[in-house]
């Protein structure tokens, strides 16, 4: 029961705080305006509108936060297929490295991001001139998803807007990513006393705690050297640098926060890897801070980064589907090599009645007796979880908009793509683009591209909702984190030990016996790269690492060798046209 959350209180506030950056057309005067001179607005009700952008599209929406910071990377493509997806190129721009100031998602992305920017700072001037008796925790929360917010915009474009919270006269500040991030470094360090330990003063893994803090510092010692010379040609980055306070480097503080959430107790690796990313998993062991979702809660969840792999013609039930948009490129599915067995890779469904759906032309039917909640007992069919390719399996929807059964089972037969009917729906590794360096398929070539099912696909409420919370940090991100400081640090065997603690952690479905996942016996700076994408593949972290590890500007599946200035995007010209912000380098 998703029951836990202080913002339960403040439902029709939220709606109050709806705010349209690019609705106007001066930045410096609209910026922010929506702070108050000297009002006090309902803290709770303000800070619930910092939270809400991040479910709101910002982290859950495949064409948000994800499309820039996934299908820019070999985990993630999204090609045009057939009559789908063109989108005006939008979509390819993002894989093929041809996007410019215009693009929809990088115009899109920057709205999002300000406009959490702008909700935050409302948030802290709201909860600053309040009296109730949680403005300390109120304000260091706000102010911590403000420095989210900003970290990320600033990973993103280079560039963030800020205006001084409680000075209605301030002007507007164009903050650096190479300047800026020693101070939101020390910002959030110094709220680290004001922020509630998890489990207390009502928190749990939806609302930035201590443990959040921990992580989200760690993620920017972790990425301070690219922020502070991100064109390195080279890609020489000087990840020892002493560190902005503490002892030590860089990597010596992300060894610190993370080994306070490793050492903590608080939090253990899950065996089974997809419960972190299954239905109703709020009571996940670890998930330090994730976006809850709930259908019926503020905006019934997002379904996105489930639904976007899956095939039309896959249906969880009678009353969804999937929506064949993205795969991933064959030079992730080719890193997986002499790793199938790992746990993380693909898991097996099994019903109660033990039956397995095994997905290769073997099965007959399974059971109906799941019913999707709140339906009128539609049966629910559960897919493989994990890297889906090959020949695909699945019901069938008749025209009497009902599953094919067989008896009181649900019928299993092969499938065939939605708008390509004469075409098996074979999930291919490779991809067979007709001009190499453009992402577009024929029409009877839609059905390419090993499929991502890492998120379960929640059948409730249609293809869209879904109760499926999306982590943000988690242990086992933590733990690759300290790998790779441990690694950069030359410490190579205490790295290996955090991936193989990652590795045999994790086990596999009683099909397999429970194994656990191989342990490592050497490691160098390619396999570690490798075991990070093992780990945390459709996270939203493949672009920072591909950026750290040097892989961003190289050539790939429908990308060119790129130039180090792509490692920023550009402001939206319709942003720079209002002469405030100048645009990054290599752009127009």
């Amino acid at each position: 029961m998703k029951t836990k959350t202080f913002l339960s209180i403040k439902f029709l506030t939220l709606f109050s705080f709806i705010f349209l950056l690019n609705s106007c057309t001066d930045l410096d005067e609209v910026f922010l305006d929506e702070i108050p001179g000297n009002t006090v607005s309902d803290p709770a009700g303000s800070l619930a509108a910092a939270y809400d952008r991040l479910g709101d599209g910002t982290f859950v929406d495949h064409g948000a936060i994800f499309a820039m910071q996934e299908y820019t990377t070999d985990e993630a493509i999204l090609p045009t297929r057939g009559s789908d997806w063109g989108d005006g190129g939008k979509w390819r721009d993002m894989h093929e490295f041809t996007w410019s100031s215009s693009n929809s998602i990088i115009v899109g992305n920057w709205d999002l991001l300000t406009n959490g920017i702008t909700r935050c700072i409302t948030a802290i001037q709201s909860a600053e001139q309040s009296s109730i008796p949680e403005k300390k925790l109120f304000t260091a929360e706000a102010k911590a998803l403000l420095a989210f917010y900003t970290y990320t915009t600033l990973d993103l474009y280079g560039q963030a807007p800020y205006k001084d919270p409680m000075d209605p006269k301030a002007t507007l500040q164009i903050l650096k990513a190479d300047t800026q991030i020693d101070k939101l470094i020390t910002d959030v360090e110094a709220l680290l006393p004001d922020l509630a330990d998890i489990g207390t003063q009502r928190t749990h893994h939806g609302r930035f705690t201590k443990q959040a803090g921990y992580a989200f510092l760690a993620t920017m010692y972790l990425n301070r050297a690219v922020f502070k010379d991100r064109y390195n040609a080279a890609s020489a980055f000087n990840f020892n640098e002493p560190a902005v306070s503490g002892t030590g480097t860089d990597m010596d503080r992300v060894i610190y926060y993370t080994s306070l959430l490793i050492d903590s107790g608080k939090y253990s690796l899950e065996s089974d890897f997809f419960k972190n990313f299954a239905r109703n998993n709020e009571n996940g062991k670890e998930l330090i801070f994730a976006i809850t979702q709930k259908i019926d809660y503020i905006r019934n969840g997002s379904n996105s980064f489930a639904y976007v792999c899956m095939e039309r013609n896959q249906r969880a039930s009678a009353a969804n589907r999937g929506t064949n948009a993205a795969c991933t490129t064959p030079e992730f599915y080719a890193s997986w090599a002499g790793n199938h067995d790992d746990p993380r890779f693909e898991q097996h469904y099994q019903y109660a009645d033990g039956t397995w759906f095994m997905n290769d032309g073997t099965d007959v039917s399974v059971p109906a007796t799941d019913i999707v909640p709140k339906s009128a007992n539609l049966p629910w069919f559960h897919f493989n979880r994990g890297i889906q390719a090959g020949l695909q399996y699945g019901p069938i929807l008749l025209p009497s908009g009902s599953l094919e059964m067989v008896g009181n089972r649900i019928k299993v037969s092969p499938l065939f793509m939605e708008k390509s009917t004469g075409t098996r729906m074979n999930f291919t590794p490779t991809l067979t683009f007709a001009d190499p360096n453009k992402s577009v398929f024929a029409q009877n070539e839609i059905n390419q591209g090993a499929r991502v099912f890492k998120y379960e696909f929640d059948p409730e409420g249609g293809n869209g909702n879904s109760n499926v919370d999306i982590p943000l940090f988690r242990l086992g991100g933590m733990y690759a984190m300290r790998a790779e400081a441990y690694f950069r640090k030359g410490s190579t065997g205490l790295a290996m030990d955090d991936l193989n603690k990652l590795r045999t952690s994790r086990t596999r479905e009683s099909l397999f016996a429970n194994a656990p996942g191989k342990a490592l016996t050497s490691l160098d700076a390619e396999q570690l790269y490798k075991e990070l994408g093992f780990e945390l593949y459709w996270e939203l972290q493949r672009r920072p690492e591909s950026i750290r590890f040097g892989k961003f500007d190289l050539a790939g599946t429908a990308k060119a060798a790129s130039q180090p200035f792509r490692r920023a995007f550009p402001i939206p010209q319709t942003v720079i046209d209002q002469k405030v912000f100048k645009q990054n380098q290599g752009y127009n």
